[in-house]
């Protein structure tokens, strides 16, 4: 979606910047880091819609990183990157919460659409737990809000 938010982590600068201005120039508001520390910083002091995550860097690696993420409990999903035709390492971040993966180089409207889809369930995500929220205060509202509480 036009504006998502997205966070591109990858160690390689250049690859990042290009990226980046593409994914500008389409419309999007794209924050790039350099490492997994990073990504983990940025995510926990701003929301993003979708991360673009490279597996292969040093220091916290990008399987690390998922996992990291999916620590943070948040309403994001998370697209792998994997340059070294690792497709293994790839399914296995499927199968640790991934959305999907993308081998590079890449083609941006390949990357554009997995974001685009990435987006839609992760919307549909947001909206699904936001309407159990509301389904808890409809259903018991005493146990979701103690206003008046009983007098002993």
């Amino acid at each position: 979606m036009i504006g998502s938010k997205i966070l591109l982590v990858d160690d390689e600068v250049v690859f990042t910047k290009n990226m980046a201005k593409l994914l500008t120039n389409r419309g999007y508001i794209v924050t790039e880091v350099n490492s997994g520390d990073s990504a983990i910083r940025a995510l926990e002091e701003k929301d993003f819609d979708v991360v673009v995550l490279d597996l292969k860097m040093p220091g916290m690696d990008g399987i690390t990183t998922l996992k990291e993420i999916k620590k943070l409990g948040l309403f994001t999903e998370t697209l792998i990157l994997t340059g070294h035709g690792s497709i293994d390492t790839a399914l296995e971040a499927i199968k640790l919460g991934a959305y999907d993966y993308l081998t590079k180089p890449c083609e941006i409207d390949e990357l554009v659409a997995k974001i685009e889809s990435a987006w839609q369930k992760k919307d549909g995500e947001v909206k699904k737990d936001m309407h159990e929220k509301i389904q808890k205060v409809v259903e018991s509202p005493h146990d979701v809000f103690d206003l008046f509480p009983q007098k002993k």
